[in-house]
């Protein structure tokens, strides 16, 4: 019961960040790597380099907020 409040704290947190990470994804025309100018070089050359690392770092987000997750449903069950 001691460390409930910490493990919330971490899901919500964990949770918007994911989020706005989401968001920031390219769709179908924009995104980040497009409003620092890195869609020139993403059109010829695949995923640029900013667009790679959202990637691992929504990933990451993503693992952090299943695990504080399922660690909270088992706590408080």
């Amino acid at each position: 019961m001691l460390l409930t409040a910490p493990m919330i704290v971490l899901d919500v947190f964990s949770g918007l960040l994911m989020i706005l990470l989401i968001l920031l994804h390219s769709g179908r025309g924009g995104g980040l790597s497009d409003m620092f100018g890195g869609g020139i070089g993403a059109a010829t050359s695949g995923s640029s380099v900013v667009e790679r690392n959202l990637d691992r770092l929504t990933v990451a987000t993503a693992l952090v907020f299943f695990y504080s997750t399922v660690i909270l449903a088992i706590r408080l069950s």
